[in-house]
């Protein structure tokens, strides 16, 4: 597959078939993924495969304090604490488009809910791939991490996978540490669902609109 074709098809999925990846998959597309580049080659990723009874009980706890309103508290600042212009609306409108191909009402509190919950299941993926990072690593680190988790998303449609990246997962990372036995002082990025997408699955039918290269882009010359 050619790489823009790649880069194109490359969407985030939210529902999948209950058919298991073989470990031998995974480990090839993280062998490929691990070509990415990083500053002075220092390579700062580390990667918890999480699947199989691990899995379920994992996310059994953290959507148990989800739904308890115990909420945690991530390891770094994803999100700007106050959204202007064009980047609120953009926010607005990707959560807008699921929510109306679901058919979920604001309203309705409780589906609402419901689907936000299901991310801290990785949508029910057979695989939840969780990515760490040592605490002295700076920005730069966090430039090369986008690179190789990209590279994994890429690599994955050779195996004709889907992938979903999650920042919801980093939101627990306490519990995620003390479960898996990743030192507390080490830095939880995200999450990513992967595994077969369900292509009859509704809420995998949309797909959220990208800039023109025109409204993003200078040339000087």
């Amino acid at each position: 597959m050619q790489t823009s074709k790649a880069l194109q098809q490359r969407q985030s999925v939210r529902a999948f078939l209950k058919k298991e990846v073989e470990e031998k998959i995974i480990t090839a597309i993280l062998a490929a993924a691990s070509h990415a580049p990083s500053g002075a080659n220092i390579q700062p990723w580390q990667v918890a495969v999480v699947s199989g009874e691990t899995k379920m009980k994992l996310q059994e706890k953290i959507e148990q304090s989800f739904r308890s309103g115990k909420r945690g508290s991530a390891d770094y600042q994803y999100y700007p604490k106050e959204w202007d212009n064009p980047y609120k609306l953009r926010r607005i409108h990707c959560g807008q488009q699921m929510y109306d191909t679901l058919k979920i009402a604001r309203r309705d509190k409780q589906r609402r809910l419901d689907q936000w919950a299901a991310n801290y299941r990785s949508f029910d993926a057979p695989v939840m791939l969780l990515f760490f990072m040592d605490r002295m690593m700076e920005t730069g680190s966090y430039l090369d991490y986008g690179m190789f988790l990209q590279s994994i998303m890429l690599a994955a449609l050779d195996h004709d996978l889907a992938t979903c990246t999650q920042a919801s997962l980093a939101d627990y990372p306490e519990i995620i540490k003390n479960t898996l036995g990743y030192p507390q002082e080490s830095i939880l990025l995200c999450g990513m669902a992967l595994g077969y997408e369900d292509k009859e699955a509704l809420i995998n039918s949309y797909r959220t609109p990208r800039e023109e290269v025109s409204s993003f882009t200078r040339f000087f010359r």
